[in-house]
């Protein structure tokens, strides 16, 4: 049997291309690519000759597209899939190749590297230790606003990307949705000669997206990154109040303590000590 790489391949500095993905695309039985002409380019920049045969796997092909290339891997080929920028499948196709393959029984590894989702994470200055990537928001405004309104009170930091023509709609609808002084950072050509971070409160970057005599201003490949919401205090009261009804539904005090701890984000021994207060 053959084998399904991922490979990331760079969000904008050719540079940052690793020396396994050079190895990959020389030595590969076939190449999938989002893009084949831009795989070529990115080939001439790594001064790289690649070895075997070139297809385009994207959205519109990827249904049809599929079967062939695991046909290619049951037949014991090496396919090394790419993407125009960053890992596969992430925002990127990829999810349907790798999960026939899997259903397959066949080897599916990963050549990690650059990844715009992290690169903005990394330079956002909000926390990283909790975060979750939330993609491309809808681009339906009543969709993205439900969106948004259901990642309100999500404390994790929030990675996601946006076109650059859609980018202040998407901030204004987040000042909505999470309030103007949620801290956030604007990420726009990482690794890029133009690459700028822009950090503060969303009211200010909303404002300072808005198109300026009838221009765009901002352009390029985009990554927002938005703080947790703030964690929410509890008055003694309201934590007694809620271990109290859930006793009501049936649960034991420590139950009911377990629950409401988990619920709130409350230490245990918090929620414990005002239960029994």
């Amino acid at each position: 049997m053959g084998v399904l790489v991922l490979a990331a391949t760079p969000i904008g500095n050719p540079a940052d291309a690793s020396a396994r993905l050079r190895t990959l695309l020389a030595d590969a039985d076939v190449v999938a690519a989002e893009d084949t002409r831009r795989l070529r380019r990115l080939a001439a920049d790594l001064g790289v000759e690649i070895g075997g045969r070139v297809v385009s796997y994207f959205e519109g092909n990827e249904a049809r597209r599929t079967p062939e290339l695991v046909a290619q891997l049951e037949a014991g080929r090496t396919v090394l899939l790419v993407t125009d920028a960053g890992m596969p499948s992430v925002s990127d196709p990829g999810y349907r190749l790798v999960a026939a393959a899997a259903a397959a029984d066949l080897e599916v590894t990963s050549a990690p590297g650059p990844s715009a989702a992290l690169a903005a994470l990394a330079v956002s200055g909000l926390p990283v230790d909790r975060f979750t990537f939330e993609g491309f928001p809808p681009r339906k405004s009543g969709e993205r606003d439900r969106a948004f309104a259901a990642l309100a009170d999500e404390p994790r930091t929030m990675v996601f990307f946006e076109a650059p023509h859609r980018t202040a709609a998407t901030l204004a609808a987040m000042v909505q949705a999470f309030g103007a002084d949620r801290p956030a950072a604007v990420c726009r050509e990482l690794t890029k000669t133009y690459e700028e971070v822009r950090r503060g409160p969303l009211a200010e970057l909303a404002a300072w997206a808005e198109p300026a005599d009838g221009e765009e201003r901002v352009r390029g490949e985009i990554t927002v990154v938005v703080g947790g919401a703030p964690a929410r205090e509890y008055a003694a009261e309201d934590l007694r109040a809620m271990v109290e009804a859930a006793q009501e539904g049936g649960l034991s005090r420590k139950d009911a303590v377990a629950q409401v701890a988990a619920e709130t984000g409350v230490r245990r021994r918090v929620v414990f000590d005002v239960a029994h207060g």
